[in-house]
């Protein structure tokens, strides 16, 4: 007898797509349970600007893996990819079905595709890397991995001091080592994608009230909280949509009116990124549901998430 492979339904999307509302809606007529793929939402500091579940909403269907992290602690893919594996694991045991809602692109493709087992990259050569002009770097880069320089825009300095550091600390290049992909879950479910592309217009509307309601919820005291701290600006929890526009708010280098304007835009624009990569970069198989989304026609959105396998 064939063993089947237990379900995991994936709600993916831009910001203020639905994905949340949706994913609940699921939960509560399924029984299943909603497990976050929001870089954000990992972060128990950033309730509110990152648009994280409400007491309600917690109360009405069971969530995993939100608010779960300090923000002074980074959360990398390859760590919240290993938390999703074994809440999901979890879920199945227990007969129930994974409900993964998010918009983190790389967190997903972590998740269902692996990622390369790249060792620690030696600090010394990262120093180094770190310190050298551009320029140099993509002209060493062309000569230990013509392959990377040539596909790599030549003034995207991360990626290219990313490539550099892997083949002087390891010998192997990038792409070496991304063909002994390690973690994948994609053979061990039977994945039931959704993305939800609604009309732009419709999509950016919702960006600018949904941060105009995060004002009205307490987005500035969470970012005077984070202030506080006197976290690393570097850290993901600090760069956040919402957080570096209200902290110059704070910091009285702009007037409210002008850091909410700064905030909605920065939302449309991460939006904008977002809908371009689920567009184009999931499988050409995977449902697009592309009009405002309606939980009043719910059945034809579990329709589409049963068109695929």
């Amino acid at each position: 007898m064939v063993r089947q492979n237990p379900p995991l339904i994936l709600i993916a999307g831009p910001t203020a797509s639905g994905k949340s509302a949706l994913a609940l809606a699921l939960a509560q007529q399924t029984g299943g349970v909603i497990v976050n793929a929001d870089s954000a939402q990992i972060y128990r500091d950033l309730r509110i600007l990152s648009a994280a579940p409400t007491d309600e909403e917690l109360n009405a269907a069971e969530h995993r893996l939100y608010g779960v992290k300090d923000g002074a602690l980074p959360c990398s893919a390859a760590e919240w990819a290993e938390m999703a594996r074994g809440a999901i694991a979890d879920i199945h045991s227990g007969g129930r079905t994974p409900i993964l809602a998010g918009g983190t692109g790389l967190y997903l493709r972590t998740l269902l595709d692996g990622i390369a087992p790249v060792p620690a990259i030696d600090p010394d050569v990262r120093a180094s890397v770190r310190q050298t002009p551009l320029d140099d770097n993509v002209a060493k880069l062309r000569a230990l991995d013509p392959d990377a320089a040539a596909h790599l825009n030549p003034a995207d300095a991360a990626r290219i001091s990313r490539a550099l550091e892997v083949i002087l600390s390891t010998g192997r290049t990038l792409a070496e080592w991304q063909k002994d992909r390690e973690g994948a879950i994609a053979d061990r479910i039977a994945l039931r994608p959704l993305v939800l592309l609604p009309p732009r217009k419709w999509l950016y509307a919702r960006c600018n009230d949904r941060f105009a309601h995060m004002i009205d919820s307490g987005a500035v005291a969470e970012v005077e909280a984070l202030l506080a701290r006197k976290l690393n600006p570097n850290l993901p929890v600090m760069r956040a949509i919402g957080v570096p526009e209200l902290s110059r708010y704070l910091l009285g280098e702009t007037s409210l009116d002008e850091a909410v304007t700064a905030g909605q835009q920065a939302t449309r624009r991460y939006a904008k990124r977002q809908y371009t990569w689920f567009a184009h970069q999931p499988p050409p198989d995977w449902p697009r549901f592309q009009e405002p989304l309606d939980l009043d026609r719910l059945g034809d959105v579990l329709a589409l998430l049963q068109a695929k396998g």
